[in-house]
C-alpha cells in the first residue's frame, strides 16, 4: 500500500495525494479507536473486578506471548489485503478512508506483528471504552502514519530506491521491534512488583 498511495501514484490517477493521504491517517486513527472502544467494552464486561496488577499481569503475558510470535514470524491473523482495486474504481479520499480504516483496525487485514494485539490488549485491560479508544487511536494513528514514508515519491526512480530501501530495512526493523517488546516486557513485569 504504501507503494500505491504516493504522490507518484496518485498523479497518475489525477487525485491530490495531500487529499487522499490526509483520508487515510484521519480514518487509520478512527479505525484503531473502534477498535480500541470495543476491546475497552470487552474489559470492562471480563476485568474490571479484575485488580490493576491482575490486569498489569495480563499485558505482561501478551507481550511475551507476542515476542515469541514475532521472533518464529508465526503471528496469527487473517491473510485478506485491502482491495487494490478500489485504486482505479473510487475517488482518492474514498480509497483513503477505505485502506485506512482496516489498517487502523488492526485486525481485519494481514497482521505482521504481535503489537496490533497487545495494543487491543492493552485497551482490553484498561477496562475502559473510553481509554481503550483513545489507546486504538493512536495505534491507529501510528500504523496510518506511515504512509507518509512516501511523501517524496515523484518519479519512478525514487520508487524503486523506496522500495530498495524498505527492503534493506525490513530486518533492522524486525530487530528493533524485537528489543522494544522485550524492553516493554521488563518494565510491565517490573510494575507488577511496585
Amino acid at each position: 500500500m504504501l507503494a500505491s498511495i504516493t504522490p507518484l501514484g496518485e498523479q497518475g490517477r489525477r487525485r491530490r495525494w495531500g487529499r487522499t493521504v490526509t483520508a487515510f491517517v484521519i480514518a487509520s486513527t478512527l479505525g484503531g479507536a473502534l477498535s480500541g472502544a470495543v476491546a475497552g467494552a470487552l474489559g470492562w464486561l471480563l476485568l474490571r473486578d479484575v485488580s490493576w496488577q491482575g490486569r498489569t499481569g495480563l499485558v505482561a503475558a501478551l507481550l511475551a506471548a507476542g515476542l515469541v510470535l514475532d521472533l518464529i514470524g508465526k503471528v496469527p491473523g487473517p491473510r485478506r489485503q485491502v482491495d487494490e482495486s478500489w485504486l482505479d474504481r473510487y475517488r482518492g479520499w474514498v480509497c483513503g478512508a477505505g485502506f485506512g480504516f482496516q489498517l487502523g483496525a488492526g485486525v481485519v487485514t494481514i497482521v505482521t506483528s504481535s503489537a496490533v494485539y497487545v495494543a487491543l490488549g492493552a485497551a482490553m485491560a484498561t477496562a475502559s471504552p473510553a481509554v481503550g479508544a483513545a489507546i486504538g487511536a493512536v495505534a491507529g494513528l501510528l500504523r496510518g502514519a506511515t504512509i507518509l514514508a512516501g511523501a517524496r515519491l515523484r518519479t519512478p526512480e525514487q520508487l524503486v530506491r523506496f522500495h530498495k530501501r524498505m527492503s534493506d530495512w525490513r530486518e533492522p526493523a524486525r530487530v528493533t521491534g524485537l528489543v522494544l517488546e522485550g524492553t516493554l516486557i521488563v518494565v510491565a513485569a517490573g510494575a507488577l512488583f511496585i
